[in-house]
């Protein structure tokens, strides 16, 4: 929803490849963070506990932000997506990083990374199948945001507000479980520790 209104003043073909690029750009943040998201964290010494304290923290914040005000937030994305800018500079950011794959998604992703199996056998089987899924990821992306201004005609303007709000309480719960898994890592690592 949030994506349309952004992209409103585009035409047709515009939106379509916009949407393009960011699929496209998804799927390098999503395959970078998980085939250096793990190499990151041991070399800043960040445990996979603190990462997702502080994605689902981002998330939880980024949702309560939509679910309280999304008027708000709708207005301060068009804006920072002028009709002057071109598509080269909207398409990674603020529509790929931080609107579609933002902190949240790179966190998860780098979490994801962290828990492949050992030996050779098992790790590239892993990294194919995540790399698919990833893909999968790209190709759904790709598909909502092409056909968003027709999904968002369906449902009406109360309709969308509607759904948004759904989702974003959606994605705030999804924040919240994120760091409570986080937290109970955290617990956990300091009871063994005793």
């Amino acid at each position: 929803m949030i994506f349309n209104q952004v992209i409103s003043n585009r035409t047709r073909e515009e939106r379509q490849e916009l949407a393009r690029r960011i699929a496209s750009y998804s799927l390098i943040v999503l395959l970078a963070s998980l085939l250096l998201g793990g190499i990151v964290l041991n070399f800043f010494g960040v445990s996979l506990s603190a990462l997702r304290i502080g994605g689902g923290l981002v998330v939880a914040v980024r949702a309560w932000g939509l679910l309280m005000q999304p008027e708000v937030h709708e207005e301060r994305k068009a804006t920072s997506a002028e009709p002057a800018q071109s598509a080269d500079d909207v398409a990674f950011f603020p529509l790929t990083m931080p609107l579609t794959t933002g902190p949240g998604t790179i966190a998860v992703a780098i979490a994801l990374s962290s828990q492949r199996p050992g030996g050779d056998g098992g790790v590239i089987s892993f990294f194919a199948g995540v790399s698919l899924a990833a893909a999968c990821i790209a190709v759904t992306i790709w598909l909502c945001y092409r056909w968003s201004d027709t999904v968002t005609a369906l449902l009406g303007p109360a309709g969308a507000r509607v759904l948004s709000r759904l989702v974003a309480f959606l994605l705030l719960c999804i924040g919240v479980q994120i760091m409570i898994t986080g937290v109970v890592g955290v617990g956990q690592l300091l009871l063994s520790s005793r």
